[in-house]
């Protein structure tokens, strides 16, 4: 069985004067909520989603698993749900990929191509191998494998394969290859252990990361481990663990903390000191990120666009949660050391329609033109003068806007959500969200990703990310801004989406 085409959906674009405007494709969802779905995020057409799973790129088709209610719009009944794509913008939701059975509801986990056929599942053309948490009376791991390229799964019968040894938070099974065996990870409270296999079924404990690094503000989740090259250097590489926590993060509530260090197979060993703790981003709406395996040429990853400071009270139907758009990953040297880069990935260019292009002063005094959209690509280059902080406002309406600026003293790019719109999510939601970004020189870049109902703002070459979901009232004006002062707009293009 197959769905209709959704998730991504490209929107006629249309541009009137110096405004830009966008015709909305057909209202999905209620009533109440359609204004908030997402045009080129991923959404399920109905019910809940949080953490992606699964990730994997198979014969030409990059597979997005989820978690999943299908039943409702509630964190409840978690099973894998599933879309593929073959451009990473446009998703085709296919029929629930994994249900909860006797050994309980279906977690977070991940897949792999099986090309040497290590597990004996397969005959003449490799297979699919999924991964995941098989949570009931306590969380276990098991597994799951497909022969028609993710369509249907047969659950193992010796499942589960790594039994639980007596701890409460043990999941989120994170396979790779490395070298001539399986390397598994997983969350057990406040440490990473590793596992290591020939097989996918045969699994053995060969080290643990973490108990005396990063922060431990709360429980660990879904790791991932994968190798980059520095500064695009082949010749110097180092690998990157990822660990989501939730709670303990810098916006509160939920984040994703990340380690840069050495892997041999069998032991992770940081560069940093035990009490460095580096954020993927700062953002209140980026958790649990996962990068697709099998994929030849580069590192790319996607989030769940939510926290879970108030993930079950966002009120959209008939679904509850978006993705942020896949990324880009690279590592580069900075002056704090080597950190994680993000951009969005370049199939996303391809959903741009024609652009608006604008280039002036702004002050107090002298404001920008305005112009309109909910669902933009907004690339933005501000040369600083004497204001002290500048930007770009989005969702402008009556009394409202979310504003995206940058604070010059303070050196940081920030959002600020908190006159974003009038519906009350939680007492936590109302915020101004804020992160380093050091400028080039006196220049400071943005690209700003504005869906609807989520900011995702990359800065400079992506070294500082913010994501924030907002909730707006009617209101799509965008128009640049500063304040005690003058900023020089040396380049604005907004691309409907």
């Amino acid at each position: 069985m197959r769905l209709p085409r959704r998730g991504f959906l490209i929107g006629a674009g249309a541009v009137l004067g110096l405004g830009l405007t966008t015709a909305a494709a057909p209202a999905r969802g209620s009533r109440k909520t359609r204004q908030w779905r997402p045009e080129f995020h991923f959404t399920p057409e109905r019910n809940w989603m949080n953490d992606p799973n699964g990730l994997v790129f198979h014969d030409g088709e990059y597979h997005l698993f989820f978690q999943h209610n299908p039943e409702s719009t509630e964190h409840a009944n978690l099973s894998w749900g599933h879309a593929v794509s073959t451009d990473l913008h446009s998703w085709e939701e296919l029929q629930v990929a994994l249900l909860p059975d006797d050994l309980g509801e279906i977690y977070s986990g991940s897949a792999v191509v099986d090309h040497d056929n290590t597990s004996g599942f397969f005959d003449q053309e490799p297979g699919l191998v999924a991964i995941y948490t098989s949570a009931g009376e306590t969380q276990q791991q098991s597994i799951a494998y497909s022969t028609d390229r993710g369509r249907t799964w047969t659950k193992y019968e010796g499942n589960p394969v790594i039994p639980n040894p007596g701890i409460a938070d043990f999941r989120d099974p994170k396979v790779i290859r490395h070298g001539e065996k399986w390397v598994l990870m997983l969350a057990a409270g406040d440490r990473i252990v590793f596992y290591d296999s020939p097989d996918l079924v045969h699994w053995n404990r060969i080290s643990e990361f973490g108990v005396d690094h990063g922060s431990h503000g709360g429980v660990w989740e879904c790791p991932d481990l994968f190798e980059l090259p520095v500064d695009g250097d082949p010749g110097r590489k180092r690998w990157v663990l990822v660990v989501s926590i939730n709670p303990g993060g810098p916006a509160g509530g939920s984040a994703t903390q990340y380690f840069v260090g050495g892997f041999d197979g069998t032991t992770f060993t940081p560069d940093g000191p035990p009490e460095q703790v580096l954020w993927a981003e700062q953002g209140a709406d980026f958790y649990a990120p996962q990068s697709w395996s099998d994929v030849p040429d580069r590192r790319i990853w996607i989030g769940w666009m939510s926290n879970w400071d108030y993930a079950k009270q966002v009120p959209t139907d008939p679904w509850r949660g978006a993705m942020t758009v896949p990324r880009t990953l690279s590592l580069a040297t900075t002056p704090a050391g080597v950190r994680l880069v993000q951009r969005p990935v370049e199939e996303l260019d391809g959903r741009r329609g024609e652009p608006q292009r604008w280039s002036g002063e702004v002050s107090d005094q002298q404001p920008a033109p305005e112009f309109s959209g909910a669902a933009l690509d907004i690339v933005v280059e501000f040369r600083i003068g004497s204001s002290t902080s500048f930007g770009v406002d989005v969702f402008v309406g009556d009394g409202q806007r979310t504003r995206v600026g940058y604070d010059v003293a303070a050196r940081q790019l920030f959002v600020d959500r908190t006159l974003s719109g009038k519906t009350v999510v939680s007492p936590a939601f109302p915020a101004r969200h804020a992160a380093e970004l050091l400028p080039d020189g006196d220049v400071v870049r943005m690209r700003l990703l504005v869906d609807r109902s989520s900011v995702e703002v990359f800065g400079g070459r992506g070294e500082t990310v913010l994501t924030d979901l907002v909730l707006p009232d009617p209101g799509e004006v965008v128009r640049p801004f500063a304040e005690g002062g003058k900023v020089e707009v040396t380049s604005l293009e907004l691309y409907p989406m």
